[in-house]
């Protein structure tokens, strides 16, 4: 059998997929004799293309799946995409602008057609990028958020709620995108801070004791946003402010449109803010808006839906609001109402689809109640029945459940399910607002939730009713995913599909709840927090039992990555430079549990290096046993000898380290656990131990060791692990499993501790430490004399195991000694010293000593931090354990450096 003398991923991925796509081997089916795993994926934009956070989440939702389908799990990985409300009509609003063309001008009808068209030909292309990732999803059952079935579902959730007194109709403050021309959600409305200017305008004041009017004529209100002034019904103090107690008989004038305002009291009123008067602008701030209802001020709104000022904005009419914003602080200026304006970082919402900055606006919409939800979402999280991971995320998520506010649902575009809500024109003369002065709380009166359209109204039986224009946040089908796609709640019982019988029903009793789910921090709230809630309410089980929050993926600099900022990395530029498994290994060896990722191209070479590791490794051992042709009927080692007990014994101890990381979510722990074996234990001191012994009992444990191994990295590193074990299966007559994905995963054994198996164990430490003290010595490559002083029993062990000792540690001859001239390592058995010939000693203790003092410096500065409170009140547990880690590590290597500078004193 030939094997290329390089690897080459591009010859190996694309066979390999098809492969495990034509044997069905990621399908997952209802098993009475296995334990279910389940993770739903979460959901990708049919906008989308595979960027690097989606390599980072679906590569570590793939090792988990592939871990627990090798452990004997039924491991369903199950698929599909979001139809992206705004995102998704953005785009097709783009390609229409490029005809001169608006949605408008073509109708719904024509819009809503096109939106399926650029779906049918665009909604896959990420789900076969991540086909190319390696993701072992059970590709039969990709749900999309916009299908018929999902549809009902959607309904269903609607129509209970309601029912419930759970969703509701009104006028409220909401966060209003004028780009998109939408409502957002509170969360939709990331906040950003930018650079602005806190203005102090002058009110007019009058009707007040004449004594007080001599000396002051005005009351001075500091905003940010001057435009918003032209909507003021009232201005606001706080109760005990005795500075403004002479306001309370006052009449104060709103200057440009000379509109007297009232003057209120409330608690709410910051009394350091500005002046400790603020101006109340009720349709347009949402703290504005409370004391509005609360003080039952008139309403102004005074904007479009696309921010341009209204009829009620006077003069300022037909403007912009940024450009009113201008013309109004230049007016003010000219009537010398402005006292003085002050640089002012503003905490900005922007829309978090187009990144326009949001205005806060009173609009007719629909909502849910949350509270009630987030009762039994609290107590299974305060309860630890849904675990996260950082533990950190629990504090998190409970401090905005506690303080949770009722969701925005309605949203004003085309595409996504339309509220399944009836009006009836006899009943409802119009579906906006007439008045701009009236604030109404819940509309019911001719309106009708129903999953079907009702043939008559209820109110007044006329059958003149039509349907609601709006359609729901796309949170609010993603929040119904871990059952929804399980054709929840009309299961379509048994059907046929790729060849099995599927019964949806059993199945989301067998899967569900999933197992873990995987995401980013900041769809905590989107999407983690309300599933919770869902799966509560609608199946009366937690969705999951784990949420695993990882990281962002930066730049090496540390700044999120971009495509604005042009600092992107594709990881589909890297597959196609370095191989999928370079990728994936990558990014786990970097993803530390809920840390950030810093990535450059150069990251990746670790990845690429280290397949072709695996590649070499295993071409040198088959080649190895083919020259030798030795037979293997079987992989089974009888009689090993204390080399391969050795080895034994690292690979069990491997196995369990991994095994415990992959379960307590170190995916990168168990990353670098397999390196270090598979790199270091396995090629370097194994492999190199018994290259001029080898047998056929080496032959069996090179082979048995090389197919634990790939197992072990089967999860991280699919295509090349999957090519190995081809190749292994094809060149020995033993018996192994049709193919890896499906195999079964490594298993432990005992391995007897004995006296020669101790010793071996310390010679190995003892070679290992040369090594370093050789380095640190600037001689690792230079051959010396080592001086060995131990008993004739141990000498004779060294005698043994020498030809590997010379060799692994670089050295030009072992002497044995009864006296050596100085002690540079030793232990219970021997001690050891480097002769080196015509060496310069002063040079090894000045290089030493800049080494010393090097660490302890180190030393110091993170023994400041440990000691520094404000330092371990604020850091995250894991940054304070990495910080006692390296604590403990630099302690050590200085120890090591003072004892070996003594050595040579």
């Amino acid at each position: 059998m030939e094997i290329s003398s390089k690897y080459n991923p591009k010859e190996v991925e694309g066979k390999i997929l098809l492969q495990w796509l034509e044997t069905g081997s990621f399908n997952a089916q209802v098993r009475s004799d296995k334990k279910p795993f389940s993770i739903v994926i979460p959901p990708p934009n049919i906008t989308g293309i595979l960027h690097m956070g989606h390599a980072l989440n679906n590569t570590l939702q793939d090792v988990l799946i592939r871990y627990r389908r090798m452990q004997g799990y039924e491991a369903l990985w199950m698929p599909g995409t979001d139809h992206a409300g705004i995102a998704t009509q953005n785009v097709v609003e783009k390609d229409l602008a490029k005809q001169n063309l608006r949605k408008e001008d073509i109708g719904r009808e024509e819009f809503t057609a096109r939106l399926w068209a650029w779906t049918d030909k665009y909604g896959s292309t990420i789900l076969e990028q991540l086909k190319k990732l390696g993701a072992s999803c059970d590709w039969r059952r990709i749900r999309f958020t916009l299908d018929n079935e999902y549809n009902e579902a959607i309904k269903e959730a609607f129509v209970r709620l309601y029912e419930k007194g759970l969703i509701y109709r009104g006028n409220y403050i909401i966060n209003w995108c004028p780009r998109c021309k939408t409502a957002l959600s509170d969360e939709e409305a990331v906040r950003k801070e930018i650079d602005g200017w806190l203005y102090y305008i002058k009110y007019p004041v009058s009707d007040v004791e004449r004594s007080t009017l001599n000396v002051q004529r005005y009351v001075v209100v500091a905003t940010t946003r001057p435009e918003t002034m032209l909507g003021d019904t009232a201005i606001a103090v706080h109760p005990q402010d005795e500075r403004f107690a002479w306001l309370k008989n006052a009449t104060v004038t709103l200057p440009i449109m000379e509109r007297q305002l009232r003057v209120i009291e409330d608690e709410i009123i910051d009394m350091a803010f500005g002046t400790g008067v603020v101006k109340v602008t009720p349709s347009h701030d949402p703290v504005d808006f409370a004391l509005g209802k609360k003080h039952n001020l008139d309403f102004i709104n005074i904007m479009h839906q696309d921010a341009t000022l209204n009829e009620h904005a006077g003069e300022f009419s037909g403007m912009d609001r940024f450009k009113a914003r201008e013309a109004i602080v230049a007016l003010l200026e000219e009537k010398k109402l402005i006292e003085k304006k002050e640089p002012y970082k503003i905490a900005a919402g922007h829309c978090y689809r187009c990144h326009t900055i949001i205005e806060p606006r009173v609009s007719l919409q629909w909502f849910v109640k949350m509270k009630p939800l987030a009762e039994a979402a609290i107590t299974v999280v305060e309860e630890d029945k849904i675990r996260f991971y950082p533990a950190r995320w629990k504090k998190v998520y409970l401090n905005w459940m506690y303080n949770i506010q009722d969701w925005c649902i309605s949203r004003q575009i085309w595409w996504g399910h339309r509220l399944p809500v009836y009006y009836c024109k006899q009943c409802t003369t119009t579906l906006e607002l007439k008045t701009q002065s009236a604030i109404v709380g819940e509309v019911k009166k001719g309106i009708v939730v129903s999953k079907e359209k009702p043939q008559r109204c209820p109110d007044c039986g006329s059958i003149d009713l039509v349907q609601d224009n709006d359609v729901l946040d796309t949170w609010f089908s993603s929040w119904l995913w871990p059952f929804a796609t399980f054709y929840w709640p009309n299961f379509r019982g048994q059907k046929p599909e790729a060849g099995s019988q599927m019964d949806d029903k059993k199945e989301l009793e067998y899967f569900y709840p999933t197992a873990v789910l995987i995401t980013a921090s900041e769809i905590l709230f989107f999407w983690v927090a309300r599933m919770i809630m869902a799966g509560l309410e609608f199946k009366k089980e937690i969705p999951f039992r784990e949420v695993l929050i990882h990281g962002t993926v930066r730049d090496e600099r540390g700044i999120k990555m971009s495509k604005s900022l042009g600092n992107i990395i594709d990881p589909l530029v890297i597959i196609d430079k370095f191989g999928t498994d370079a990728l994936r290994f990558s990014l786990m060896l970097l993803a530390a549990s809920g840390s950030d990722i810093y990535l450059s191209d150069e990251k990746f070479l670790v990845g690429r290096n280290f397949a072709n590791k695996i590649w070499n490794a295993t071409r040198f051992i088959l080649l190895k046993i083919k020259e030798s042709q030795v037979v293997l009927d079987t992989l089974d080692v009888e009689d090993p000898d204390v080399l391969d007990r050795w080895l034994l014994k690292e690979l069990s101890g491997t196995i369990r380290e991994v095994d415990i990381s992959f379960d307590e979510y170190r995916i990168n722990d168990a990353t670098k656990k397999i390196y270090d074996f598979f790199w270091h234990t396995f090629c370097d001191w194994y492999i190199e131990m018994i290259k001029e012994d080898f047998n056929l009992r080496r032959a069996k444990m090179l082979l048995r060791v090389l197919v634990d191994s790939v197992k072990l990295l089967h999860p991280v590193m699919p295509f090349i692990t999957e090519e190995v074990f081809g190749l292994i299966k094809r060149s020995c007559g033993a018996q192994l499993e049709p193919m890896l994905v499906c195999s079964r995963w490594p298993q432990t054994v005992i391995v007897a501790e004995d006296e020669p198996l101790a010793k071996l164990t310390m010679l190995i430490e003892t070679v290992k430490e040369l090594r370093n003290i050789k380095i640190d010595l600037g001689l690792a490559q230079k051959k010396v004399i080592l001086e060995v002083k131990a008993d004739s029993g141990i000498v004779a062990q060294w005698k043994m195991h020498e030809t590997w000792i010379r060799r692994l540690a670089f050295l030009e001859r072992i002497d044995y000694k009864e006296h050596i001239e100085r002690t540079i390592c030793k232990n219970d058995l021997w001690e050891l010293n480097l002769a080196i010939e015509g060496a310069d000693i002063k040079n090894f203790i000045a290089s030493l000593d800049k080494k010393i003092k090097s660490l302890e410096s180190v030393l110091e500065k993170v023994t400041q931090r440990l000691g520094n409170e404000h330092f371990l009140k604020n850091a995250s547990e894991e940054t304070v354990q990495q910080e006692q880690l390296k604590f403990q590590e630099v302690k050590r290597q200085l120890q090591r450096f003072k004892e070996l500078k003594d050595a040579f004193k």
